[in-house]
C-alpha cells in the first residue's frame, strides 16, 4: 500500500468559507451520529438536480486521490478538483429560520439555482 502525503491548507477564503454557524452544526452532526473525529467533511458537487448541478456534503474517512484538504472553522474538508472549479467563493452557511432548517451554499458562480436552494447551475 502506497503511502499517501497529504498537505492540509488552511484558510482557504478565495476557495470556500465555511461560516461558525455551519461549522457548529457540523460538529453537532458528527457528535450525533457517532462519526468519528477523524472523518473529514467532503464538499462537492454532482450532476443533477433541477438547476443542473447539486451540492454534495458528506462525511470520508480519508482522502481520494487529488483531493485539495483544507481546514476551515476547526473542521477538516476534502473537496474534489472538479468541485473546486464550481465551489470557487462559495460561503456555505446553516440557517434555521422561519424559511426552514439546513445548510446554505452562497454560491457566486451560479447563475440560476431553483427554489429548494440544493441545486444550481453555471
Amino acid at each position: 500500500m502506497a503511502e499517501v502525503i497529504v498537505e492540509v491548507k488552511a484558510q482557504p477564503s478565495d476557495i470556500v468559507i465555511i461560516t461558525p454557524r455551519a461549522a457548529e452544526e457540523i460538529r453537532r452532526i458528527k457528535a450525533e451520529n457517532n462519526i468519528s473525529a477523524d472523518h473529514a467533511l467532503r464538499l462537492g458537487v454532482k450532476g443533477g438536480g433541477c438547476s443542473g448541478m447539486s451540492y454534495v456534503l458528506a462525511f470520508d474517512e480519508k482522502p481520494r486521490t487529488g483531493d485539495e484538504i483544507y481546514e476551515m472553522e476547526g473542521i477538516k474538508v476534502y473537496i474534489d478538483p472538479k468541485s473546486l472549479f464550481y465551489l470557487s467563493g462559495t460561503t456555505l452557511d446553516f440557517s434555521d429560520g422561519l424559511n426552514g432548517r439546513g445548510f446554505v451554499f452562497n454560491n457566486p458562480n451560479a447563475t440560476r439555482t431553483c427554489g429548494c436552494g440544493h441545486s444550481f447551475g453555471v
